[in-house]
């Protein structure tokens, strides 16, 4: 009998606080992708309309509405995958549904941080915080936060940062 696996999720002390997305992730990303999906479709029905004739349509719109809900479905489980910690000495940011990542994020080695919010994500009131270190093309994205965390987010991460960088 071999033995069990510990779940990434549970190497972390219980007394770690992870901060959850706000529930309007969800929603935005779900968008997003019922948005790519339908231009998948289109391809698709062009394609199936040249090959099949008018029927293709139909084919079309049945694969659109069997991919958006598979699609809808694996949004709605990744978004509440995702979460952040703050330590001592570092950040950490976790997600993902198949392949599951946890990301650490030294406060010495952070260069930039930026609020960003798309259109999408400006209409549901949320803002990403991404946090860009001294390797080289490495961001870390903390998605999906109200205005007022995110901003207090970027300025703890500053304060942090820069406390690290002068040695105190």
């Amino acid at each position: 009998m071999s033995p069990k696996a510990t779940p990434v999720w549970d190497l972390w002390p219980g007394d770690l606080a992870w901060q959850p997305m706000s529930p309007r992730l969800r929603t935005v990303w779900v968008l997003r992708s019922l948005v790519n999906v339908f231009l998948l479709a289109i391809v698709a029905a062009v394609g199936l309309v040249i090959w099949l004739g008018w029927d293709g349509l139909l084919w079309a719109f049945g694969g659109y509405v069997v991919l958006a809900g598979l699609r809808s479905w694996t949004v709605s489980r990744t978004v509440a995958t995702w979460g952040y910690a703050e330590r001592e000495e570092d950040l950490l940011v976790r997600h993902g549904l198949l392949t599951r990542r946890l990301s650490i994020v030294p406060y010495g080695r952070i260069q930039l941080i930026d609020l960003s919010a798309g259109p999408i994500e400006r209409m549901f009131g949320l803002t990403t915080v991404q946090v860009r270190t001294a390797a080289l093309g490495s961001t870390t994205e903390v998605p999906g936060l109200d205005p007022p965390v995110a901003s207090a987010l970027r300025d703890r991460l500053a304060v942090r940062a820069a406390e690290v960088r002068e040695g105190l």
